[in-house]
Formats: C-alpha cells, structure tokens, sequence
C-alpha cells in the first residue's frame, strides 16, 4: 500500500496550492478519501473528505468556500486544491482513508492508510 503526497510549497498569503495524493496497493475507488492536516505538536485537523464516486465532498469550516476536493479513480488519485491561504493554513498535509473522518453515512472500506504528507507554509 502507497499514498504519496505532493505538491506542498512554500507560499505566499492570498495564493493557491493544488495538492495530489497518488495511491496503489489497495482498491481506491471503494474508500471515501480524506485530507487532513496537522502542525508540530497540535492535534491532526480534518480538512475535508470526499465519497467514492466523487459525487459528495465536504470541507472543514476553517477552509469552507476555499477547498476543493477531487479524485480519479481511474488513477488512483486524490487532490486537494486550497485557494487563498493563510498562515494558519501551514501544515503538514496527508490524505488518508481512515474511515473516523468520512461521514457515517458514506460507504468506505475499513483499513486506515495514511501517507507520509507534503508541507504547506503559507509565510509573507
């Protein structure tokens, strides 16, 4: 199993990062996906998640109306486009298939994959 995280930068407050996630070894299409975020010494924190099929996404409050969700399950890929970033958007990033962060009502497989995440630093 392999969930590699790219597309993290160094940025500047107001600019937009699209982060992708490429998977394999396990059947990405049955699994909702999920990005979260974390920074040294504070709690992971959910950013948004998307079901199978891509039909439903939601995003966190903190990024609501600023984060897009995608994926293509004939590539085995997630993104997550994050538009006018904030300093308090800097953050370790990882997609995961934990299925603690995917609405109850949204089929998703049980295993809890997790990547080893791509750094966003939003800094003036």
């Amino acid at each position: 199993v392999s969930l590699v995280e790219s597309g993290g930068a160094v940025v500047q407050p107001g600019e937009s990062l699209r982060l992708s996630c490429i998977t394999s070894g396990f059947a990405f299409s049955a699994y909702s996906m999920s990005w979260v975020r974390q920074e040294p010494g504070k709690a992971i924190e959910w950013v948004g998640s998307i079901n199978t099929n891509g039909v439903l996404s939601e995003c966190a409050d903190s990024v609501k109306g600023r984060c897009t969700i995608s994926r293509n399950n004939a590539q085995n890929t997630l993104w997550l486009q994050l538009h006018s970033l904030t300093p308090e958007d800097t953050a370790m990033y990882y997609c995961t298939t934990d299925p603690s962060f995917v609405p109850f009502t949204w089929a998703t497989g049980t295993e809890n994959y997790r990547g080893q995440g791509t750094q966003v630093t939003v800094s003036a």
